[in-house]
């Protein structure tokens, strides 16, 4: 299959300053990580300082919102998949991905690309029976398959991902996007996934630092990703990892914690902006709802009302876990005998 052996065709190439493709052999690679002087002749100077990558990118291939009422007609993201190449390449990240909403249809246009790996934002059943966004890095086709036959089993997907060794991280931590939240599901993040989003693009920027506050204290790693669903803000929030040339490298920053969060929080004016932008692009694909476009005049109260909601929820989870100190229980050291859902 194709896409399997995408990950290692990937692994032999980078990008040189975001504008030329640079392949070498696995041999020129050993190479030039014998000496820095030599990595230095045959990597550009860009690159021995960062790599750069927006973690968190939506487009067409995310499916259809899911609005009730427009679940029908109205997609989460109407950004081409090579649009968002492009403008990515031209904000000067070093490597790309898609994280489009439990799909890879978007590798079809982009394999081609050598700086291009594949991801997926994998809508996840916790055992609670919430739902949760759980961004998976690097994946193939064949690990895409299994991944949605196993995401509606939080416990299951979670013995797949690590058995294949693949970076994964909860998304949008204090965001009621997905609904509810239940306070086991942090005890499942606090044990089990080793990266939390602590800079989403679209979040209120308080939701962002109690991420980044509460990933601190467990000790997770950070990453952070525009969330972008409008063309105008991808790669407007992104990870870099300094020291790398290759796609390898850059995941094996991220694991070993060495990636820096940039760029722009959400804001309600932002939001507000990019449903105008998704509900120009929708009336122009579908013009016999036009009808309709009077209702438009709505969205700034109805942004306005999820704002708030994320407002609150945030509120009320990040002083949850954090007062008197206290944190989610780490699940494998659980003592049958404690009655206490959280330790100090």
């Amino acid at each position: 299959m194709r896409g399997e052996n995408l990950n290692e065709e990937q692994a032999t190439c980078h990008v040189d300053n975001g504008v030329s493709d640079l392949c070498s052999m696995s041999s020129m690679s050993t190479f030039t990580q014998i000496s820095r002087l030599f990595h230095g002749l045959f990597i550009s100077v860009l690159h021995n300082r960062f790599m750069r990558c927006d973690l968190h990118v939506h487009s067409t291939a995310s499916g259809m919102c899911n609005t009730p009422g427009l679940s029908r007609v109205c997609r989460e993201s109407y950004n081409d998949p090579l649009e968002v190449y492009d403008r990515l390449k031209r904000l000067w990240m070093s490597v790309v991905t898609m994280t489009d909403h439990d799909s890879i249809d978007a590798v079809e246009v982009l394999r081609r690309f050598p700086d291009f790996f594949l991801s997926e934002e994998v809508t996840a059943q916790m055992p609670s029976g919430t739902e949760m966004h759980l961004g998976v890095y690097r994946i193939t086709e064949r690990e895409h398959i299994e991944i949605q036959r196993r995401r509606k089993d939080f416990i299951a997907l979670l013995m797949y991902l690590t058995e294949r060794k693949l970076f994964f991280s909860v998304n949008h931590v204090f965001s009621g996007l997905t609904g509810r939240r239940e306070e086991d599901d942090f005890n499942w993040f606090a044990s089990y996934v080793p990266a939390f989003e602590v800079r989403n693009g679209q979040m209120w920027p308080a939701a962002n630092v109690a991420a980044e506050r509460l990933a601190r204290r467990l000790g997770k790693i950070g990453i952070g990703g525009s969330d972008a669903h409008t063309i105008s803000g991808v790669g407007s929030t992104f990870t870099e990892v300094p020291g790398v040339g290759t796609v390898d490298e850059f995941m094996a920053g991220l694991r070993s914690g060495s990636g820096v969060v940039h760029g722009v929080h959400g804001s309600l004016a932002k939001l507000t902006t990019d449903v105008y932008r998704i509900a120009l692009a929708f009336f122009g694909e579908q013009p016999w709802a036009l009808p309709v476009l009077p209702l438009t005049a709505l969205v700034p109260a109805i942004t306005a009302g999820h704002w708030l909601n994320e407002m609150r929820f945030c509120r009320k989870w990040s002083a949850a876990l954090e007062s008197e100190g206290r944190r989610p229980r780490l699940l494998w050291k659980l003592d049958p005998g404690l009655e206490a859902n959280l330790a100090s």
